[in-house]
């Protein structure tokens, strides 16, 4: 592909509450056994792009553990391959990243040291499917400066979480109103981006000179005019798990056998780190009901309609339902859970009760040592 790849992957926000208080949201566990950053970069690799950079700075340890191999996502290769950026200290610069601008403009070697002529800019908290190639040939017909991926939101999901666009027949963008308070339009910006590279360069170091520091506000809506800015609009699933609620609604999503279809099986199923656990084990009188288990779990309660991450324990006549289980929690006796999620290495005391709410999830943190009661 005549394109490298960006994946913007510093970002927090206390909307995902204590989830982010580990790790990255990039690096937040998905649908049992994967990462968020995982679509991402199956994305880049499924779409040939053969150099991909992702800028980090948050709770970094996660993130740098799950890529520490590039060979996961096919980016080993001697041409091209797996870059990951932190913020670095030099005589020049002492700055973290003060945004989304700046992140790529302290990068900028990555840039002038490259030869496609396209970049692709993508976030690490989408969770979606997408051959980047399309949009490519839609900027290239469209003679566009900048396209964007753009999706019409669910009836359920708050508008005023994304930037809102409008556009013309021809698909320019006309309007853009960035998280706005009074819905603008259902038609939201994706996060996901082409631009030529030297236009990419040129933008990021006017933005630097003029200590503008955001892609969206300081690009995007400022050059709105000025450039030619189109949407490339996506019908499939797509969904961005910046928030806790969002993020549980995501992960129940994949209990649906269509979207499970959609992003595992075919040719083009989403990468990631495999780990050597043994499978899960279900125990004599166990029940488990439409729900995901991850290897390593080991099951002697009832499970409905939830999700299980890696090496969970269910302990006997515990029961879980509608709720999301991290890494290696341990759950015991009597104990009930329901629409919550709890947090990895946990250990939840016997006898315990959690009943939350969809619209504001409960994330359980009990934080005890690890022992039986």
């Amino acid at each position: 592909m005549k394109a490298i790849g960006i994946i913007l992957a510093g970002g927090n926000n206390k909307r995902m509450k204590q989830l982010t208080a580990r790790r990255a949201i990039a690096a937040m566990p998905m649908t049992g056994g994967f990462r968020a950053i995982d679509f991402a970069l199956s994305n880049m690799a499924y779409s040939h792009v053969q150099k991909v950079a992702v800028l980090t700075q948050y709770n970094t340890r996660s993130l740098d553990e799950h890529l520490s191999s590039s060979k996961w996502w096919d980016f080993g290769r001697k041409q091209g391959g797996l870059f990951v950026y932190h913020p670095m200290i030099t005589p020049d610069n002492s700055n973290w990243y003060r945004g989304t601008v700046d992140s790529m403009y302290q990068n900028m070697h990555f840039l002038k040291e490259s030869h496609e002529p396209y970049v692709i800019i993508a976030s690490g908290d989408g969770i979606y499917k997408l051959d980047y190639n399309l949009v490519l040939d839609s900027h290239i017909q469209n003679q566009a400066d900048i396209t964007l991926v753009s999706t019409t939101l669910q009836p359920w999901e708050d508008s005023a979480r994304f930037g809102q666009i409008k556009t013309d027949e021809d698909g320019r963008v006309i309007e853009f109103a960035e998280k706005p308070i009074d819905e603008v339009s259902r038609e939201v910006n994706c996060g996901i981006y082409i631009v030529r590279r030297r236009l990419l360069i040129e933008l990021l170091e006017q933005c630097e000179n003029e200590d503008r520091y955001d892609f969206i506000r300081d690009i995007l809506v400022r050059y709105k005019n000025q450039k030619r800015i189109f949407a490339y609009h996506m019908d499939n699933y797509w969904s961005n798990i910046s928030s806790a609620e969002s993020y549980y609604r995501t992960n129940l999503d994949f209990l649906k056998r269509e979207v499970r279809e959609y992003f595992f099986t075919g040719d083009k199923p989403v990468l990631t780190k495999v780990s050597d656990f043994p499978p899960a084990k279900y125990n004599a009188g166990c029940s488990v009901k439409n729900s995901l288990v991850a290897s390593g779990c080991i099951i002697n309660g009832t499970v409905e309609g939830s999700l299980l991450f890696r090496k969970a324990f269910v302990g006997n006549n515990s029961v879980i339902r509608n709720s999301v289980i991290l890494n290696d929690v341990y759950i015991g006796d009597n104990v009930t859970i329901e629409n919550c999620i709890v947090e990895s290495h946990n250990t939840i005391l016997a006898g315990s009760v959690y009943h939350g709410n969809p619209d504001d999830v409960t994330i359980v943190s009990e934080n005890n040592n690890r022992y039986i009661i």
